[in-house]
């Protein structure tokens, strides 16, 4: 039979394996009705009870869709016959949060006890280490420009998967967008699926990419500002690839630690003299 010591590992390790894979079921296993969590954000009194619990960690899901690991570098267990705590060290972040804070390591403490035979944790602390109040601010507004880019970047790659749940990933429920075409505004995810769905498909059969090649952010706090140049290339598969290039503004807001685009604004240059949109202007 497996130690105190093994079997709490073993508890540790598949709770963190089922937050990084978003297994809320798994997660909540091996977990006491009373148990209390002292986390990173608020509440600043706790989290107490399973149910209280739970609701915790869809936000988390959300944020870590964007690309961020959960993963246990160091784990110790001090066991007795009934009772137990485990201490562990963490890399927790996105890869954006790793550029602006290499060292940065999530914190764990877990209070476990016994019972009816099995080991469940009753008590979780997580926290990171205050940064230098000189650098934080710096290193915070990288890390959310590498994940507004790498945001970007999945756009890119979903255009040319034709993957309109790519598409739709980090856009907001309540978003308002002013298109190229009518009518004067699109609001709510829906309206710029449909939006997406119809360039799709405007694509035909051939190949279709999208990028912003000089894509500039700007960063402050939990709003960020994105602007460039858009390039659509159409490469039909029975004649030659045509390109054509607008103009596009993206505000974002960081909720529940996720970035989510809340408003874009695309547009072509307008000519005077002849009253209609010019599509056919380069860089």
């Amino acid at each position: 039979m497996p130690s105190n010591d093994e079997q709490i590992r073993a508890v540790v390790e598949r709770w963190a394996a089922a937050v990084h894979h978003g297994d809320l079921a798994a997660v909540l296993a091996d977990h006491a009705e009373d148990i209390v969590m002292f986390d990173v954000p608020p509440p600043y009194e706790g989290v107490r009870g399973l149910d209280a619990y739970r609701e915790v960690w869809p936000p988390f899901f959300r944020w870590q869709a964007q690309g961020a690991s959960f993963e246990i570098e160091s784990l110790d267990v001090v066991a007795g016959e009934d009772v137990a705590f485990a201490y562990a060290l963490l890399r927790c972040g996105t890869p954006g949060d790793f550029v602006a804070h290499p060292e940065n390591r999530l914190r764990l403490t877990l209070g476990l006890r016994k019972q009816e035979g099995l080991w469940v944790v009753t008590h979780e602390h997580h926290s990171f280490p205050l940064a230098d109040p000189a650098e934080s601010d710096d290193r915070d507004a990288t890390a959310a420009e590498v994940e507004v880019r790498r945001l970007h970047q999945r756009w890119f790659d979903g255009t040319a998967a034709r993957d309109l749940d790519a598409l739709m990933d980090a856009i907001a429920d309540d978003v308002v967008s002013y298109e190229h075409d009518q009518p004067l505004r699109h609001v709510g995810v829906e309206a710029v699926r449909e939006v997406c769905a119809a360039g799709l498909a405007a694509a035909g059969d051939g190949a279709v990419a999208w990028d912003v090649p000089d894509l500039t952010i700007v960063v402050d706090g939990d709003l960020a500002v994105a602007w460039g140049l858009n390039r659509v290339t159409v490469r039909p598969s029975d004649g030659p690839p045509t390109e054509s290039w607008s103009r596009g503004t993206r505000v974002f807001r960081r909720r529940d630690g996720a970035w989510l685009m809340t408003h874009q604004h695309l547009s072509y240059p307008y000519d005077p003299s002849t009253e209609k949109a010019r599509t056919d202007l380069r860089p």
